[in-house]
């Protein structure tokens, strides 16, 4: 088993620690957490090993797992890798793109792997659909929160739309060309809502738009590519896919037929994808163990990360 231990034990930190207890992967050896009172209260609350300082848990682990605040996981993963730990990395992967490129160089250098925590790739409801996403050309995807000022440190593209800008690049494979967006601030110091356009050089556009003050919780994403359309539910855990298929010559006469203006005959068909439940949070903690264990590649490499980031941060610059 790993040793792994947790930089951070706030609201993220702490459920961390707990899946990595139950975790049959990795052998928890504790926390650090620089609130002195936070760290003592959660020790004494869950039986979690506290340590002194983030160099003595780095020097017991073998895997680091930063759950720190965006700002401190430059400098957290940059001393872990160094010291010759693998990290996971809760996203964003940093704060900036030097930042970001500076650890994958250190990851290359010193023959460690390094994860980032986009968790909604291990969504049931997108790993259900994400072999059926094939070339699509338009998608269109909805973030929405309700406040909490958790988070609001950062602007809501790095807070929630990060997510959606991962899952895009995960299944568009094509460059990204061109970015528009807007963002406004309407509680925080920074936007709380926004939307974004992406535009790929293979013709595929993506519209985004997330939001931390709205009056109801939702995150769906819907992909339209040939001849069907694909809509994840990442908050209720559902899928659906929406098939058009040349009509069959005895169709049922029940079937749902459309016919367009050259006269060209398609029958829609509906698929509910069976969508098996999971921890998401703990697939990708276990998956980064597996990648160690077997010397193969991260589910999601600190290249992703960097990826979402570059775009994340074309995103905010439209708002300047």
């Amino acid at each position: 088993m790993l040793k792994v231990g947790v930089l951070g034990a706030g609201h993220l930190g702490k459920i961390h620690l707990k899946l990595l207890q139950q975790s049959t992967k990795y052998d928890l050896i504790g926390f650090y957490d620089p609130v002195k009172e936070n760290a003592q209260k959660v020790s004494e609350e869950f039986g979690y090993t506290s340590f002194e300082t983030v160099s003595e848990l780095i020097d017991t682990a073998d895997v680091v797992d930063i759950v720190t605040p965006t700002l401190s996981h430059f400098d957290c993963a940059k001393e872990a890798i160094i010291a010759g730990k693998h990290v996971f990395i809760e996203k964003p992967i940093t704060n900036t793109l030097e930042e970001a490129e500076a650890l994958r160089t250190l990851v290359s250098q010193h023959h460690v792997k390094g994860q980032v925590g986009h968790v909604e790739r291990f969504n049931p409801a997108f790993t259900a659909v994400n072999e059926t996403i094939d070339n699509p050309m338009f998608i269109e995807c909805h973030r929405l929160a309700e406040f909490n000022p958790r988070g609001t440190d950062v602007p809501v593209v790095l807070d929630l739309m990060i997510h959606d800008i991962d899952i895009i690049l995960s299944v568009v494979k094509s460059k990204v060309k061109s970015v528009h967006a807007s963002g406004v601030s309407v509680i925080s110091e920074t936007p709380d809502i926004a939307n974004a356009r992406i535009e790929f050089e293979n013709g595929c556009v993506a519209n985004l738009t997330a939001s931390r003050i709205s009056l109801k919780n939702m995150r769906k994403t819907r992909f339209f590519q040939k001849d069907a359309y694909i809509s994840v539910d990442f908050l209720d855990k559902k899928s659906e896919v929406v098939r058009m298929k040349d009509v069959p010559q005895n169709p049922d006469k029940f079937a749902m037929i459309l016919q367009n203006a050259e006269g060209v005959k398609k029958q829609i068909y509906f698929e509910n994808p069976e969508v098996e439940m999971n921890n998401a949070i703990l697939d990708e903690l276990n998956t980064f163990a597996d990648a160690i264990e077997n010397d193969s590649k991260p589910k999601v490499t600190l290249g992703d990360g960097t990826r979402a980031l570059r775009v994340a941060h074309q995103i905010i610059d439209c708002f300047k």
